[in-house]
C-alpha cells in the first residue's frame, strides 16, 4: 500500500474518531439536558416562590404596599442584609400555633381530604377495573368518558352541583316525585356537599392510575387462583389489589394532596360554616390583607404535605431495597 493510501485511512478513522466523539459528547448533553429541566422547572416555580413566600412570613403586617415590612433584600447592602436578618421573628408561626381557628383548619382539611380520598377510591376502583376488563375495543371510549370531564371548566362544574343540591334543585325534585323523600334534604353548604365535590371533581385522577395498574396485570393469576380453587373474593385480595397498590398509592396522593387545600368547593358548595385552610387561606390574604399570617399558613400547609410524602418515599425505597 503507497504512502498515499495509508495516510488517506489513517485521516478518514481519525475522521471518524472524532466524528463519534462529537456524538458521544452531544448524546452526554442531551441527556444531562433531560434531567436538567425538570429540575430547572422545579427550581424556578417552586423553589424560588416558596422563599418569597417564607419571607414573606418572617415579616410584619404594615399598613403599605404591599402590606408587609420588607425583609432580606440588597438594597442596603450587605451591612443592610445583616441588619435586616435580626428583624426577622416568628411571630407568625407562634401565632398561628396559639389561635384555636388555624389549628381546627388544618385538622378539619386532613380529615375531609383524608374521607374524600377514601370515598373516592371506593367509587373510582370498580370504575378503573371494569375498564381494564373491558374489551379491547372500548377502552379507548370509556378512557375518553372518564377523561371527558375535563373539556368543561372546573368552576361551572362546581356551580352545576350548587343546581342539583340546593333544596328546590334536581336531586330533590328527583327524589320527591318518586317518593323517596316527604320534604326537601339540607345537602347544600354542609361537609356532605364537599365530600360530593371532590369526589366528583378528583374521580379521573383516581381512576386513571388505577387503570392504568390493572389493565397491566396478568389475569392469567386469577385463573389459576380460581383453578386452584380460591373464592373470586379471596382472590382479589390475595392477588388483584396487591398487585394494584402502586395505583392505589399515586391515585390516593393525587386527590389527597389538592383536596386538602381545596378553596373553591368549600367555598360554594360547603358554605360559610365550613371550616378549611384553603378558605382560611385566602380570607387572611384577600379579606384581612395580613400577607405574613397568610404566607405562614401556606408554609406550615406546604410541609404538611410534603413531609409525610418524603417520608412515605424514603420507607418505600428501603422495602425495595430490602426486596432486592
Amino acid at each position: 500500500m503507497s504512502n498515499a493510501a495509508v495516510t488517506a485511512a489513517t485521516s478518514s478513522r481519525a475522521t471518524a474518531a472524532g466524528k463519534s466523539a462529537l456524538a458521544r459528547l452531544g448524546e452526554a448533553f442531551v441527556g444531562r439536558l433531560v434531567i436538567l429541566i425538570p429540575y430547572l422547572w422545579l427550581v424556578f416555580f417552586f423553589l424560588i416562590p416558596f422563599v418569597i413566600v417564607f419571607k414573606i412570613s418572617l415579616s410584619q403586617t404594615a399598613i403599605a404596599i404591599p402590606p408587609y415590612t420588607p425583609v432580606l433584600g440588597f438594597g442596603d447592602g450587605l451591612a443592610g442584609l445583616f441588619a435586616q436578618l435580626n428583624e426577622l421573628s416568628v411571630d407568625n408561626y407562634t401565632w398561628l400555633t396559639q389561635d384555636a381557628l388555624y389549628v381546627n383548619a388544618y385538622v378539619t382539611s386532613v380529615i375531609v381530604a383524608a374521607i374524600s380520598t377514601v370515598l373516592t377510591l371506593l367509587v373510582g376502583y370498580p370504575i378503573a377495573y371494569g375498564m381494564a376488563r373491558a374489551p379491547a375495543m372500548l377502552r379507548p371510549t370509556l378512557l375518553m368518558l372518564v377523561i371527558l370531564p375535563f373539556w368543561t371548566s372546573f368552576l361551572i362544574r362546581v356551580y352545576a352541583w350548587i343546581g342539583i343540591l340546593k333544596p328546590e334543585g334536581l336531586l330533590n325534585q328527583l327524589l320527591l316525585a318518586t317518593g323517596v323523600i316527604s320534604q326537601p334534604l339540607i345537602i347544600l353548604n354542609t361537609y356532605t356537599a364537599i365530600f360530593i365535590g371532590i369526589v366528583y371533581s378528583y374521580l379521573p385522577f383516581m381512576v386513571l392510575p388505577l387503570y392504568s395498574s390493572l389493565e397491566k396485570m396478568d389475569y392469567s393469576l386469577i385463573e389459576a387462583a380460581k383453578d386452584l380453587g380460591c373464592p373470586p373474593t379471596s382472590a382479589f385480595w390475595k392477588i388483584t389489589f396487591p398487585l394494584s397498590l402502586p395505583g392505589v398509592i399515586a391515585g390516593c396522593l393525587l386527590v389527597f394532596i389538592p383536596a386538602v387545600g381545596e378553596f373553591v368547593i368549600p367555598d360554594l358548595l360547603g358554605g360559610s360554616q365550613t371550616l378549611m385552610i384553603g378558605k382560611t387561606l385566602w380570607n387572611e390574604f384577600f379579606a384581612n390583607r395580613d400577607w405574613p399570617v397568610s404566607s405562614a399558613v401556606a408554609v406550615i400547609l406546604l410541609l404538611l404535605l410534603i413531609v409525610p410524602i418524603m417520608l412515605f418515599q424514603r420507607a418505600q425505597a428501603r422495602a425495595q431495597e430490602q426486596d432486592r
